[in-house]
C-alpha cells in the first residue's frame, strides 16, 4: 500500500487529512491521499490519461513535484470539480470540495476504479514476469494500471468518436461534442452530455456540431438510446449481457465492444486483439494471432495489453510518441 502520511486516518480506501484546504476562489476543499497496493506506474498512467483528455472536459498539468488531472464528476447532486495530484514522492492525492459522507463515498470510489487502484500488483506483476515477452515490460514498468472511467457513457461515446482515426482527432471530435452539448461547470470545464439530453438530439445535429460521418453519429445517437433504456456501462454491469447490447447497436464492433469491456465494464481478461498497434508490437498480421498468443497470459490480458500499448504509445515522454489507435 502507499504509505500515508503521519496521523493521518484510513476511510473508505482513501487516507483523510486532518482539517480542510482553503480554495483560492472560496470555500474548501478535501483532500485525501488514496492508498494502492504494489508499485503505480505513475508516468504511464498520466501519459494515458492525457493522451485521451479532451479540451473542455478534462485538464491534465505537469510540475516539477507531478502530475495533475482536473474534470468535473457527476454525482446525484450535480456536476463537482475534482482534482487527482500524482505526485513525485509516489502519493496519489484527490482533491474534492466537501460533500455529504455518501456522495463522498461513491466518489472516492469512482476515483479509485478509475485510476485502477484496487489492483494488487504483488500478484499481476509476477505473473505476467513469467513470459518472456512481458517480463523486460513489466521490469520496466512495474504496477501498471489500466485506466478505467469515472463515467461509462462518456467513454463509450468518446470511443465512437476515435474509431479508426488518431488520438488527436478523437480528442478534437470529442471537445466539439462537449462545446456543443455539454454542460458549462465550474474551473472553466464542462460536464460531459447526458445520455438523455444526447439522445434527444437529432443525428443530423451531432454530425454537423462534431462534424463527422453521418454513420459515426447515427452510432451516437444510438449510444445513448440504448444508455437510456438500460444499457449498463459500469464495471458491476454483466459483462455478456452489456457485450451482446453493444454488438447489437450500428457501427459497433468486436474492437469497440472488447475495448469498452477493458476501460468501461472492469474486466481484466478482455483483450482486442484485432487493434492495430497491438497487433504491430506482437508482430503478427491478424486478431486470431494476437488471441491465441495471449491465452497464457489469462486472467491480466487487459494489463499485458496495456504494457504492450505502454511500449508502443504511453511510455514517459521522450521515449515513446502517442500512436494511432492505441487505447
Amino acid at each position: 500500500m502507499s504509505p500515508g502520511r503521519p496521523g493521518a486516518v484510513v476511510q473508505n480506501g482513501a487516507v483523510v487529512q486532518n482539517g480542510a484546504v482553503p480554495r483560492a476562489g472560496g470555500g474548501a476543499v478535501r483532500q485525501d491521499s488514496l492508498a494502492y497496493r504494489g508499485p503505480l506506474a505513475r508516468e504511464p498512467l498520466v501519459n494515458a490519461l492525457a493522451a485521451h483528455a479532451v479540451p473542455g472536459l478534462e485538464r491534465v498539468t505537469r510540475g516539477s513535484d507531478g502530475a495533475a488531472v482536473e474534470r468535473l464528476l457527476t454525482l446525484p447532486s450535480g456536476p463537482v470539480e475534482i482534482a487527482v495530484r500524482f505526485r513525485s514522492d509516489g502519493e496519489v492525492v484527490l482533491a474534492r470540495p466537501q460533500l455529504p459522507d455518501t456522495e463522498d463515498a461513491e466518489l472516492t470510489a469512482r476515483v479509485r476504479s478509475w485510476l485502477d487502484l484496487e489492483a494488487d500488483h504483488t500478484v499481476i506483476d509476477p505473473f505476467l514476469s513469467r513470459f518472456d515477452l512481458l517480463e523486460p515490460l513489466v521490469r520496466c514498468h512495474p504496477g501498471l494500471r489500466v485506466p478505467g472511467t469515472t463515467d461509462g457513457f462518456e467513454t463509450a461515446v468518446l470511443t465512437v468518436l476515435g474509431q479508426q482515426v488518431s488520438l488527436a482527432a478523437a480528442r478534437t471530435f470529442g471537445a466539439r461534442l462537449v462545446a456543443s452539448f455539454g454542460r458549462p461547470g465550474p474551473a472553466g470545464l464542462s460536464a460531459f452530455p447526458t445520455p438523455e439530453s444526447l439522445a434527444a438530439v437529432p443525428a443530423e445535429d451531432i454530425q454537423a456540431a462534431v462534424r463527422i460521418p453521418h454513420a459515426r453519429a447515427r452510432t451516437v445517437s444510438a449510444m445513448a438510446r440504448a444508455a437510456v433504456e438500460g444499457l449498463a456501462l459500469h464495471p458491476s454491469a454483466d459483462r455478456h449481457t452489456a457485450r451482446r447490447e453493444l454488438l447489437a447497436l450500428p457501427g459497433i464492433g468486436p474492437w469497440t465492444a472488447d475495448y469498452l469491456a477493458v476501460r468501461v465494464l472492469g474486466d481484466r481478461d478482455a483483450y482486442p486483439a484485432d487493434d492495430l498497434v497491438l497487433k504491430r508490437a506482437l508482430g503478427v498480421g491478424t486478431g486470431r494471432e494476437a488471441a491465441l498468443l495471449s491465452q497464457p497470459w489469462r486472467p491480466w490480458r487487459s494489463y499485458a495489453l496495456f504494457h504492450l500499448w505502454t511500449a508502443a504509445a504511453y511510455a514517459p515522454i521522450g521515449k515513446a510518441a502517442v500512436g494511432k489507435a492505441a487505447g
